[in-house]
């Protein structure tokens, strides 16, 4: 009985502190739904463009990537945004300071989905792997996406679930959020509701 009772009771602490913690993060939008403003447009402007409230991207006929970065540039954060696949080989995703990168789509190198998975240029690959995205994620829908920085851990929501904890040992303390159209791939993403709240 004492047993089942302190288990009640550590449950209702995390249950509250998580609460808590998501209760007191202050969310600013980073997407007007408008233009660009507060972005940093690549030489590709193609590639991303709104209309009626959905930052459009698209690879172009040479397949050419780029990227969109925000101009501000952020330490410990937390990002909330809606994507949906559209169309093609989707190889697209959300860079965490300038450098990491959480994963949208299929990874060219395993060919396979690895959403929610931390790619990592240092080490050239996924140290780990995401966890139930085969079931959660919405191939013809949107998806929510949650993807929470502190320090050099990465936690990585999908559509409301925990699928990620991974600490990086080559994250930068300091930088840009960025979104990916990767180039040698025909692809057509949407993004909309993005915001952050600094921590």
């Amino acid at each position: 009985m004492k047993r089942l009772l302190f288990s009640a009771a550590l449950l209702t602490f995390v249950c509250l502190s998580t609460s808590r913690s998501f209760a007191e993060e202050k969310f600013e939008s980073i997407f007007n739904g408008k233009d660009l403003t507060g972005w940093v447009v690549p030489e590709l402007k193609s590639a991303f463009v709104v209309a009626n409230g959905v930052l459009q991207v698209r690879s172009n006929a040479d397949k050419k990537g780029a990227d969109l970065w925000t101009e501000k540039e952020y330490e410990n954060f937390v990002i909330e945004l809606d994507f949906k696949f559209i169309g093609g080989t989707i190889d697209s995703g959300v860079f965490l300071r300038g450098t990491d990168q959480i994963q949208i789509g299929i990874s060219g190198s395993l060919k396979r989905d690895m959403t929610c998975s931390p790619y990592i240029p240092q080490k050239k690959g996924y140290p780990v792997e995401a966890e139930g995205i085969q079931e959660l994620l919405k191939h013809d829908d949107w998806n929510h996406m949650r993807i929470e920085v502190r320090g050099m851990e990465y936690i990585c929501w999908l559509n409301g679930k925990k699928v990620l904890t991974y600490h990086s040992d080559t994250g930068t303390p300091k930088g840009p959020i960025g979104l990916q159209l990767h180039g040698k791939v025909e692809m057509a993403i949407d993004f909309k509701d993005l915001k952050v709240a600094e921590l």
